[in-house]
């Protein structure tokens, strides 16, 4: 039965789509097409030929046959109504077989290829399946959400790169604009600086070459005269001689101060050093070269444009939930994984404060406890006490208040120390062994004064 459906399909195909005709039309040498496909097929060609047999058509020789038509219309309507039989047993399937993931009538249950295997009526075998899809289905929703969240993020931290990247621009425009102010003005005053000296070297110069020119003028002049008389008679050669006239004139001695040229290895070392101390301010790695990263700001925290400062506000920001925000306090810029580190922070006033470092891998967006093995050391004052970031919370007794407060790092020993360099006391010394980048640390809740890194 399956072979002769398949037959009767095959003789009601198109030859073009090889599908059953759809609006079938039949040209004069009885060869039959879908009309479009007919159609298509044309539009590619020079000449209008059949595609079967080759023999050439004219544009209106399509004929569409009702009859034909209605026929291949039949058969796709009696195929799709009969999707739901058994084309080996002519049975209704009735079964679905999950072991060969297909619906089956009852006589393929009891024949031997589908001996021994889990099946289920249909109705409850797509109740099963529907259970497994729609569990399936939870889950891709739940990727789906996790993806989606991702990529907001994503979304987010490439906006904030694009936002830093403007940032840096602008500092690192305002920086080379401050370098090139500085080169101009380093290049004036060296010019300035060897105008002056040849202007000064000139004047003396021109001054002995006016002394020798009258000295030059002088004996020329004496010894034309000289030579004048020497061709006069004897007797008045004589009477000159006895006369003195013609004794040499005295030896002119080299000048002892003589003027030196352009001192060129002067310029240049003044330069040379200017230029050093120039990059030394600029690129030394001193304790003044803790900043802070706006990034890592949390939504109460504003950063000063010279990245030294931050201040408290009591309205939330409106900012990005980027992932290297904090949710309490702000970040240095960079890390430190070795040396001996150093820096100030002035506090003032300031009557709510943190001040400290964190590990690199501190969770972020919780809440930290004030203690180290939440990756924070750090000491504080709250309610006019200050406390230690320890975890039985010990109070510092203090004799007056510090309006600086240093913190140093010592990476290898494994120290981070805290201490008033006004009076030289030492605050407090958390000792541990660190094994990744630790950042420093920084948080206010008072809008009396912020905080500052000098």
């Amino acid at each position: 039965m399956a072979a002769s459906v398949s037959d009767s399909e095959d003789n009601i195909s198109c030859p073009i789509c090889c599908e059953v005709f759809t609006s079938p039309v039949t040209l004069k040498c009885s060869h039959s097409f879908c009309g479009q496909c007919l159609q298509q097929y044309w539009s590619l060609q020079e000449l209008l030929l059949c595609p079967v047999c080759r023999k050439q058509c004219v544009q209106d020789e399509p004929t569409m046959s009702l009859a034909f038509s209605s026929l291949c219309h039949n058969f796709k309507t009696r195929k799709s109504v009969r999707e739901d039989w058994c084309r080996e047993h002519e049975e209704k399937l009735k079964l679905f077989c999950f072991e060969d993931k297909q619906p089956i009538c009852v006589v393929c249950y009891t024949s031997k290829k589908h001996k021994n295997h889990n099946c289920a009526p249909i109705v409850e075998a797509v109740e099963e399946l529907k259970a497994e899809v729609k569990s399936g289905v939870s889950s891709m929703l739940q990727n789906l959400q996790i993806l989606n969240k991702s990529k907001a993020d994503y979304q987010i931290l490439a906006d904030t790169i694009k936002d830093e990247r403007q940032s840096v621009e602008k500092m690192l425009r305002q920086e080379f604009d401050s370098l090139h102010q500085f080169f101009r003005e380093e290049e004036e005053a060296r010019l300035a600086a060897l105008r002056e000296e040849e202007l000064k070297k000139y004047k003396k110069a021109t001054k002995k070459i006016e002394k020798l020119s009258y000295e030059i003028s002088n004996l020329s002049m004496t010894l034309k005269v000289i030579n004048q008389e020497m061709e006069m008679d004897e007797i008045t050669f004589l009477q000159n001689y006895a006369n003195g006239l013609y004794s040499p004139s005295k030896n002119f001695l080299p000048d002892p101060n003589v003027i030196s040229g352009i001192d060129a290895a002067k310029h240049l070392r003044i330069l040379n050093i200017n230029l050093r101390s120039k990059m030394c301010e600029l690129l030394h790695d001193s304790p003044k070269s803790v900043t802070l990263d706006p990034n890592t700001a949390s939504n109460r925290l504003v950063v000063s444009e010279d990245l030294s400062s931050v201040y408290y506000v009591e309205q939330k920001l409106d900012v990005d939930d980027n992932l290297e925000r904090m949710l309490l306090g702000v970040l240095g810029s960079h890390g430190f994984m070795s040396g001996l580190r150093c820096w100030d922070v002035e506090v003032g006033d300031n009557d709510n404060w943190t001040i400290g470092m964190v590990k690199q891998s501190v969770e972020r967006k919780k809440l930290l406890k004030m203690e180290p093995s939440s990756g924070l050391w750090s000491i504080r004052l709250v309610n006019g006490k200050y406390r230690v970031g320890a975890k039985h919370r010990k109070e510092l007794k203090l004799p007056e208040k510090p309006c600086v407060v240093r913190v140093q790092l010592h990476y290898e020993k494994g120290t981070i120390s805290f201490s008033d360099p006004s009076k030289g006391l030492a605050l407090f010394t958390f000792t541990d062994t660190f094994e990744e980048a630790l950042f420093p640390y920084f948080n206010t809740a008072s809008t009396v004064c912020p905080l500052n890194i000098s």
